[in-house]
């Protein structure tokens, strides 16, 4: 194998980390020994009762303190972790008697009243009878002249003619309502 220029630079390079990263491995290997100087120094249990100290070094050893303090812990009887078991039910509370109400469907609004007078009728021989119905208050008031079949106001069926009161169907609520003669 002919080695030339390129490949003793790259050579070399090469050497120089391999010796680097041996004495990384070598060094972390021998820092284990010296444990105390990696971790802040711990508080013993003993001198801090019913709290646990976080430990964050993987020590080998086996401390017989802890052991000791866990074998004066007292088991209590109560739910044992190797049996299935449903939970307890809690006591039930006295529920509350109501007693339903029946339902009662809305009515429907009663419809508006026809809002139209009656004041008179006319009878001419040979002609069918007319009446005459007024509808608004004063100034607006309007008087229809009509016969039996026909609509006022885009809204009333006059249906019935009699000498003192006329029988009118609103035909938008499909009611029918009976207006007396009235004077004036």
């Amino acid at each position: 194998m002919k080695l030339g220029a390129e490949n003793k630079k790259q050579l070399i390079v090469m050497a120089l980390l391999l010796a680097i990263g041996a004495g990384v491995v070598i060094y972390d290997f021998s820092g284990t020994e010296n444990a105390s100087s990696a971790a802040p120094p711990a508080t013993s249990p003993a001198a801090r009762p019913n709290t646990q100290v976080a430990q964050n070094n993987l020590d080998p050893r086996v401390r017989l303190d802890i052991l000791d303090a866990s074998r004066k812990v007292k088991y209590e009887a109560g739910r044992n972790i190797f049996e299935m078991q449903a939970l307890p039910t809690p006591t039930p509370i006295a529920p509350v008697k109501m007693t339903p109400t029946p339902y009662v469907a809305p009515t429907p609004p009663p419809p508006p009243p026809i809002a139209v007078k009656f004041y008179g009728f006319a009878n001419k021989p040979e002609e069918p009878k007319k009446v005459f119905l007024a509808a608004g208050e004063g100034a607006a008031q309007t008087i229809f002249v009509a016969q039996q079949g026909d609509i006022i106001d885009r809204k009333y069926r006059v249906v019935q003619i009699q000498p003192n009161s006329v029988l009118i169907e609103d035909v938008l609520h499909n009611n029918k309502q009976s207006i007396p003669l009235t004077a004036k």
